[in-house]
């Protein structure tokens, strides 16, 4: 019998489920969706999304639904091949992830559907581009009803670039507080009072949130909870708009997010190779890991610390054509990564990870969104000039460095930087020197009990060491 299992993320959608058969991904579309799903592909919707890289494409086949009683069809979408989260995206990415989803909802206008999700979750990076992967978002518009998803787009897109863009980019953060996105009343009590001179931030976050509160003041819901802004939500949207002015809406969205943005200026990594490195350190660096990972097989990379992804590009270029996951903690670093590769690499996508804090598991049962650790393992690991930010600026021992990386990667590129190395000076600096054991043997020691060291080479111009290592079957 076939190993079938629902995806944890998928059980709150009436219309269908994913689900997964012998490691495939399918999708079941229940009778409930089955009038929509018709729509979608005869009015051409489908084929226009899909030719523009908006939707994921998918495949009918001919596969036992997970809920036969309940199923009209099942497809089998496009895989992507590393799922990732709001909570770990870059300014710019968040903001043409909201952008696409306008974008969408514009065409799906002209061939009367209408998205009645606008999760920032149904948006996944495909070739470093935004794209749809939720097949069952759209239903036939009515003639005269509001966009249902308003308040979800305002909550997931539209209130974090707001407060990442007035206050603070670090608080996207909230996302991994609030799963279904940010409340439109705690971003308003968060903006600063200058963000009501903005005509949209004024009307789509600040007067929605007071309309939200005065519609749930009600005798049954006087907590303002959750399920009563979903009563109010429901109140306001039965009131009538028209075509025209839904597409106003649309637009007004459209510019408000546009006009919202985030200067990543510099930081103390944003131009770390420009001012810590020198030029014959860099070159035999980039020789040396360009000819390691053509020794690794094809697949996926983590570029763990990547900064702004000078190596993460040699990676996507290299012999073997991986994709890299390019992950790094400084939102100016993953900023400028996505900006500088968008529009010319396909196979990056730089993330926010910060690894002595990593994206845990959260939302029902902490099982509808993935640690980063259930996302893995990566074919290959890069860390490089690392693991003395781990082993003395956060005070990790070898030997949990090293099951730490035998978790993550099936090969490891990585860095050793000596002691007497200008970095982990600057590090010693401001604290006592209790590190006796941050040395090569001892780094050796540790990390041979989980890898089996392949190579190793010393940079020029500096002490460090670079080593190629095969995790061991533990």
């Amino acid at each position: 019998m076939s190993n079938s299992d629902q995806l944890p993320s998928s059980f709150r959608d009436p219309s269908g489920q994913l689900f997964t058969r012998d490691k495939v991904l399918y999708r079941q579309i229940n009778n409930t969706y089955k009038e929509h799903y018709e729509k979608l592909i005869n009015s051409g919707l489908y084929d226009e999304l899909v030719s523009k890289n908006l939707l994921i494409p998918h495949k009918e086949v001919d596969v036992e639904p997970f809920v036969p009683e309940k199923a009209y069809k099942t497809i089998k979408p496009k895989p992507i091949s590393f799922i990732s989260y709001p909570y770990e995206w870059s300014f710019s990415q968040l903001k043409d992830a909201a952008l696409t989803t306008l974008k969408i909802q514009k065409i799906a206008l002209e061939h009367d559907m209408i998205l009645k999700d606008a999760s920032a979750y149904n948006i996944q990076f495909y070739k470093n581009k935004p794209v749809l992967i939720d097949t069952l978002s759209f239903e036939t518009y009515k003639e005269g009803t509001p966009w249902v998803s308003y308040r979800q787009f305002c909550q997931h897109f539209l209130s974090p670039l707001a407060l990442m863009h007035y206050c603070d980019i670090r608080l996207v953060d909230l996302f991994k507080v609030h799963i279904d996105g940010i409340p439109l009343d705690l971003a308003s009590k968060l903006l600063p009072s200058s963000s009501k001179l903005r005509f949209s931030i004024l009307s789509h976050i600040h007067l929605h949130a007071k309309s939200q509160k005065y519609y749930s003041k009600t005798k049954k819901d006087p907590d303002n909870s959750e399920e009563s802004s979903n009563k109010s939500e429901n109140k306001v949207s039965k009131k009538n708009m028209s075509r025209f002015s839904l597409k106003g809406l649309i637009d007004s969205l459209e510019s408000a997010v546009k006009k919202l943005g985030w200067d990543p200026g510099k930081t103390a990594w944003s131009n770390y190779y420009e001012k810590e490195t020198g030029e014959e350190y860099i070159e035999d660096k980039k020789a040396q890991v360009e000819k390691m990972l053509n020794s690794t097989p094809t697949g996926t990379i983590w570029d763990i610390g990547a900064n702004t992804g000078l190596f993460s590009e040699i990676a996507s270029k290299n012999d073997n054509n991986n994709e890299v996951i390019s992950m790094d903690l400084d939102p100016a670093c993953v900023e400028i990564n996505y900006l500088e590769t968008k529009d010319k690499i396909d196979n990056i996508l730089p993330l926010i990870v910060d690894f002595t804090n990593p994206s845990p598991a959260i939302g029902w049962d902490n099982k509808e969104r993935m640690s980063i650790f259930e996302r893995g393992p990566a074919d290959t690991a890069l860390a490089l000039a690392l693991i003395h930010h781990l082993a003395i600026g956060n005070n990790v021992p070898f030997h949990r460095l090293a099951e730490f990386f035998h978790r993550i990667g099936k090969h490891l590129i990585i860095e050793f930087v000596p002691k007497d190395d200008v970095q982990v000076k600057r590090l010693l600096k401001s604290r006592e020197d209790i590190f006796e054991e941050y040395t090569k043997e001892e780094f050796e020691k540790h990390f041979n009990n989980y890898f089996e060291i392949k190579e190793m080479v010393n940079i020029s111009n500096s002490k460090r060491i670079l080593y190629l290592m095969e995790a061991k079957p533990i």
